[in-house]
């Protein structure tokens, strides 16, 4: 048996030197004194200066930043937090989804000299449409917009700070469409990455939204957005401000709550439930699911995995939660 408190994971058998500041500078004879270095074109600083003045003729205000002030490590791109409450959407399928999910965007930043593939093509063309504005910027701009370490791939859109939805709302959506409810919910997962990754699987498939509790979970940060790989500008995230409370009431509702935990009472592969509303239930590697969040689903799941496996994290296990329930759903239409 695995390890408790891994999601879903079940090994066979049954489930359950200071410089001197300027001073004693000499001013060039006959030419006046030297330009501050901000004043200068073709100097690094002069060029920042360059993008400010443009980023705020965009509508921001000041100089385009990077990570929060005390924030977590943006991760690679995606969507930075910015000193106006603006968020910047990093990465070429990030922006191109975003823009196409029509999010009021507020500027599409275009890196010099970019590279041009039908993607950006396609940017080019909605930011036009939409008359968003499109600025150049030089890369190391575009480096410092992204983040540390971002991964920015020539081009950036600034966009508000993301929406959550409300869980009932979201309930309530699904089934106006018509649609037999399939969600996910997050239980101390406080990995953006974790997120992001459950974000697109959502998506893939055919879930309708993921729910996150207001407190100890990770939110739509700017890992969870480029881990989405843009699928978080189509897959809804609502936030519960108690998990626990959101899930008795959907249970309420009709809807059956699956939790993944490596010591479960039933197999993934014998889940009776998939053709029924579900919303299937992950915790966090380390402390798997809550007590409170355990008592509360209908059926603890495990997953089946090789010996050789010490465990699924909770990205993986979710995905493959999903793909069986999208399976078995096939099968039975």
């Amino acid at each position: 048996m695995a390890k408790p408190g891994r999601p879903g994971a079940s090994k066979g058998g049954k489930g359950p030197t200071k410089g001197s500041g300027g001073k004693n500078k000499r001013a060039l004879e006959g030419r006046g004194p030297t330009p501050k270095a901000e004043d200068r074109a073709w100097h690094p600083a002069g060029k920042r200066k360059a993008a400010a003045e443009r980023y705020a003729a965009a509508g921001g205000k000041g100089r385009p930043s990077g990570p929060g002030k005390g924030g977590s490590n943006p991760n690679r791109g995606g969507r930075a937090k910015q000193d106006d409450d603006t968020e910047t959407v990093t990465g070429r399928n990030s922006v191109l989804e975003a823009l196409r999910a029509k999010i009021p965007a507020t500027a599409l930043y275009i890196a010099q000299r970019v590279e041009m593939d039908d993607r950006v093509k396609e940017m080019l063309s909605i930011a036009t449409n939409r008359e968003i504005p499109v600025l150049e910027v030089t890369r190391p701009e575009l480096d410092r917009m992204a983040g540390f370490d971002g991964v920015h791939q020539g081009v950036a859109l600034k966009v508000p700070p993301y929406e959550y939805a409300h869980p009932q709302d979201l309930l309530e959506e699904v089934v106006e469409a018509g649609e037999t409810p399939l969600l996910v919910a997050l239980d101390g997962v406080t990995d953006p990455r974790n997120l992001g990754a459950i974000i697109r699987s959502t998506a893939a498939f055919g879930g309708q939204g993921v729910v996150i509790p207001q407190r100890r979970s990770a939110g739509v940060n700017s890992a969870a957005w480029k881990t989405s790989a843009g699928a978080a500008a189509r897959i809804p995230v609502a936030i519960a401000p108690n998990l626990t409370s959101t899930l008795k009431e959907f249970k309420k509702q009709g809807v059956f709550v699956l939790g993944l935990d490596g010591g479960g009472d039933v197999e993934l592969p014998a889940l009776e439930l998939a053709d029924r509303p579900v919303i299937i239930v992950v915790g966090s590697e380390g402390k798997g699911l809550s007590r409170l969040v355990t008592e509360t689903c209908d059926q603890i799941v495990s997953i089946p995995i090789s010996a050789a496996t010490e465990s699924l994290n909770a990205g993986i296990a979710t995905s493959v939660a999903l793909y069986q329930v999208a399976t078995l759903r096939a099968a039975a239409d």
